[in-house]
């Protein structure tokens, strides 16, 4: 067989992305931390970087004689930048009614000369004003310290109890079995059972095990090592006063009734009990003021801190939107480092400065990209949703990310990366971006409706509701579709779980 060498024209089109590409659509997609995270990183990689604290400090002659310096050094061929800038925004388009002035970023030509004065360049806006040390340190423990756990409660109260060595290992053994609500997981035989040592000429009796457990139930938080509900509950009701009104009728209740009392068969449980209803409303009162789960009293997981990237506010009957300027640190370029870089010198030194320089303004351009990016969605989100900012969430409109990326002339993964992650802080409180797109139902009048709209009519309905006949799901459905709105039972009932309401049975109330 003969191989023939040939040659063959092909036409084609590629995507190829640059490395400026890559990262600006990088930066996009990260949340605040992660850009907070890349900016430090990024200052400390590249010297050409600085934050505007830093240049601050900068003595004033020296920087003029380094930007004279700079002037003085001839141009050094540079290479062309290829990232590609946002296209420009008219603020015209937010429309008079709602959008005021918007402050949009400064913006850095593609083609900056090298000894360029930064100052006149890009200016930033004043970093805010940094707390004092003596406030920064202000309880700095209380902070940072670890949140106390149940065990470690318990743990703590253990050792203030005088105990035997024996009694202190049963001890431990049942707070090993005490999960996070502070129940008891494990029988106590298999706890007896655990422990038995054959060999031990005094073996541990089971009396042992519940008399430690008996003493152990009198700890902090009451209800704790309890081994059922009913336990949990009779454990707070015998801490009780004695004089405490309604503690006879509540024991009773709860010892012998307590399945009515799930079920909220009040009926049965007033002639089984034989209570007057404004007698068992008391007991009542004083039953659902205990707390059948202890241990989450302790046991709280650290909250989560959400840094608003976009702020609105109301100002003049107009909605304002811009960006949160603590978001991230203010950067420009050294221009004491920039006035190094010498005309026509391709030593190493001089090769290595101007790779800097040019990173550095490719990542300043990929931040002011970022920036024009999500402010321009977030205006149009604004824009879209003046309702449910003025009127609450019964007012929220369907919205998509193909009718945001339409407004901005984008691609929708685009909206996609700028709207996760990605927190606004409004008036009625702080949402993330993707909070305000939801699908729709169709109407009688042909319109359509959010279903976040959906969701907060229903539960307006249940909050209404007469505890004593609770509305049912096909209830809901009735009243939605009398207002217009065409949603079928099942699909009340998914956004009713979806708000962790309990079903009609369970809402049911003595009142």
């Amino acid at each position: 067989m003969v191989m023939k060498a040939s040659l063959q024209l092909k036409l084609g089109q590629s995507l190829t992305m640059t490395p400026q590409l890559q990262q600006a659509i990088r930066l996009l997609q990260l949340s605040t931390l992660d850009l907070q995270q890349e900016i430090q990183q990024a200052l400390e990689s590249n010297p050409m970087l600085e934050t505007s604290e830093d240049d601050d400090n900068q003595n004033p002659e020296s920087a003029d004689s380094d930007n004279n310096d700079a002037a003085e050094a001839s141009q050094a061929d540079e290479p062309a930048t290829t990232t590609e800038s946002s296209p420009d925004w008219d603020e015209s388009e937010n429309g008079p009614d709602w959008s005021s002035e918007i402050d949009s970023p400064d913006t850095i030509p593609d083609d900056l000369p090298v000894d360029t004065a930064w100052d006149d360049i890009y200016q930033s806006a004043p970093a805010s004003s940094a707390r004092n040390d003596d406030e920064n340190d202000n309880d700095f423990e209380t902070r940072n310290s670890p949140t106390e756990t149940l065990h470690d409660h318990l743990e703590w109260q253990l050792n203030l109890t005088p105990l035997s060595e024996r009694d202190q290992a049963i001890a431990h053994a049942l707070m090993d079995a005490v999960d996070n609500h502070g129940y008891l997981t494990s029988p106590l035989d298999e706890i007896h059972s655990g422990m038995m040592d054959e060999s031990d000429e005094d073996p541990l009796e089971l009396d042992e095990v519940e008399a430690v457990l008996h003493r152990l139930q009198h700890f902090d938080p009451p209800g704790v090592f309890a081994r059922d509900l009913q336990e949990c509950l009779l454990i707070q009701l015998n801490q009780l006063p004695p004089d405490t009104p309604w503690l006879a009728q509540a024991r009773l209740v709860i010892t012998h009734y307590i399945n009515l009392l799930g079920n909220r068969d009040y009926a049965q449980l007033l002639r089984r009990s034989r209570l007057k209803e404004d007698q068992l409303r008391d007991v009542l009162a004083l039953i659902t003021g205990l707390n059948p789960r202890p241990g989450d009293t302790l046991d709280q997981a650290e909250p989560d801190y959400v840094i608003p990237d976009v702020i609105v506010r109301k100002h003049n009957e107009r909605w304002r939107v811009e960006l949160n300027p603590e978001i991230a640190p203010r950067i420009r370029v050294n221009a004491s480092y920039a006035s190094l870089i010498k005309r026509a010198d391709s030593s190493a030194d001089n090769t290595y400065l101007r790779d800097q320089l040019q990173e550095a303004k490719w990542f300043i351009k990929s931040l002011q990209s970022r920036n024009e990016t999500l402010l321009k969605v977030a205006t149009r989100i604004v824009e879209h949703q003046q309702g449910f900012l003025d009127h609450g969430e019964e007012h929220m409109k369907p919205l998509i990310l193909s009718d945001i990326a339409q407004a901005v002339e984008m691609h929708e993964s685009t909206i996609s990366r700028v709207t996760t992650q990605k927190y606004m802080h409004t008036p009625r409180g702080i949402f993330e971006l993707k909070y305000f797109f939801s699908s729709h139902v169709s109407t009688d009048e042909g319109g359509e409706c959010s279903s976040t709209a959906i969701r907060a009519m229903i539960k307006k309905l249940i909050a209404a509701e007469t505890p004593k006949k609770p509305l049912s799901d096909s209830k809901i459905a009735a009243m939605l579709g009398e207002q217009g709105i065409k949603v079928a039972r099942r699909t009340v009932a998914k956004y009713r779980e979806a708000m962790h309401i309990p079903p009609s049975n369970e809402r049911k109330r003595l009142v």
